[in-house]
């Protein structure tokens, strides 16, 4: 598959902290120009969450994006989405036994060993981080760093998501050094956090990659 290089992240927690709702924010980065989306919620999935995904689900389709839900395999399922995995949730081979094969599954990975261990799961993409420090995990993995990217990067010919601290600042440089699209989390969202600004922010991103 090919990735576009902005993935944005919909983080549930992040959304709330600014009084957003994820379809609403869906909504301004899809007509910000996004080519797929992630939501990310690390609490209970609650019934009016899956609504959400639902909603978000749609959306996504219209626009001929792909939606790709964190960790929940079963809400993957349910809303059709795509699937993403950390090294803890469901091992993806059991996952894909409960997925259609053409659903999108992808893999976080953080050393050489995870990245070489991928080659023989049923996964689509990898992602690798964190590339800097971030903020947005808990008890987050060592950084990678750009020159252990550029070197793992030949560890797999999986398309590759960098993910991390990345910034407008320093994203190209991470694209320089191997991966093939950026997921972001923190420069996402602009301090004063709005549909429009953050459709602006969107499309800012993707005129910085797309250059």
């Amino acid at each position: 598959m090919t990735l576009p290089p902005l993935y944005p992240i919909l983080d549930t927690a992040t959304l709330s902290r600014h009084g957003l709702g994820p379809v609403e924010a869906a909504e301004a980065m899809l007509e910000g120009g996004a080519e797929i989306l992630q939501l990310r919620h690390k609490g209970l999935f609650t019934r009016a969450l899956l609504a959400h995904a639902e909603a978000i689900a749609a959306l996504c389709r219209q626009s001929e994006a792909l939606f790709i839900i964190d960790d929940r395999a079963d809400m993957a399922q349910l809303t059709g989405a795509g699937l993403h995995l950390g090294q803890e949730d469901l091992p993806p081979a059991t996952a894909r036994n409960l997925l259609d094969d053409k659903v999108v599954i992808g893999f976080s990975t953080h050393n050489p060993e995870q990245l070489r261990s991928a080659a023989a799961e049923p996964v689509q993409y990898l992602a690798l981080g964190p590339v800097f420090a971030t903020g947005t995990k808990k008890n987050p993995d060592p950084v990678v760093g750009l020159e252990k990217l550029r070197l793992w990067r030949g560890l797999t010919d999986r398309p590759l998501v960098a993910i991390g601290g990345i910034t407008r600042e320093n994203a190209l440089s991470v694209l320089d050094a191997g991966a093939d699209s950026v997921a972001v989390i923190g420069d996402l969202y602009p301090a004063r956090l709005s549909r429009a600004s953050l459709r602006q922010r969107v499309a800012d991103w993707r005129a910085i990659l797309n250059a």
